[in-house]
């Protein structure tokens, strides 16, 4: 609708939705076209997950959305809608480091940071389908255990991209991770 020369939102282009995010439940007004990756950063103050390319080609916009990763800058926020959505935020903060985030500190796999959200949560969502067993393109075979290496790692998280190249500490920070999941629950 036209209004002294500025385009309003009439309630035909909105909804009142409610997103659940990193644990609570948000009610909101939204434009019909709102991305999820517009939703938290600009509507929740969630900007730890970052805009990129707004193509879903960089995976800088990175989020869980029931376990799964996404790219939140090519999923409306209304499809997003009773499911449980898991930013960088909701994964650890200062006070308790996600074992990625320490990870990722320790091994220095982080330049200027701004792809680090969406590649810790790429990474937590990648170790969750290798423990299922879910093959890749650099998997062994189909069927049964998925052991991690460095070319399965790279191969799992190719749809992140960084562009200062820290690529290598990635790699090393997600098999630390891997690792150590996998000792715990062989001591178990």
């Amino acid at each position: 609708m036209w209004h002294d020369g500025r385009v309003t939102t009439t309630d035909q282009t909105s909804s009142v939705l409610t997103l659940r995010v990193n644990g609570g439940a948000h009610r909101l007004r939204l434009d019909h076209r709102t991305t999820l990756l517009d939703a938290l950063r600009e509507h929740l103050g969630l900007t730890g997950t970052k805009k990129g390319c707004d193509h879903g080609q960089c995976g800088a916009c990175t989020v869980l959305m029931g376990g799964r990763r996404v790219n939140s800058c090519l999923l409306l926020a209304v499809m997003a809608q009773g499911a449980e959505i898991t930013t960088i935020e909701g994964l650890g903060g200062p006070e308790e480091l996600h074992p990625l985030q320490a990870a990722f500190v320790e091994r220095d796999a982080l330049q200027c940071g701004y792809c680090t959200p969406g590649q810790i949560c790429s990474a937590a969502a990648m170790l969750g389908e290798a423990a299922a067993g879910w093959p890749s393109a650099a998997s062994a075979g189909l069927d049964g255990p998925v052991t991690l290496d460095a070319a399965e790692v790279r191969e799992r998280m190719s749809g992140n991209l960084c562009r200062c190249g820290a690529y290598v500490n990635i790699v090393a920070a997600i098999l630390d991770v891997s690792r150590e999941a996998a000792s715990q629950e062989e001591a178990r």
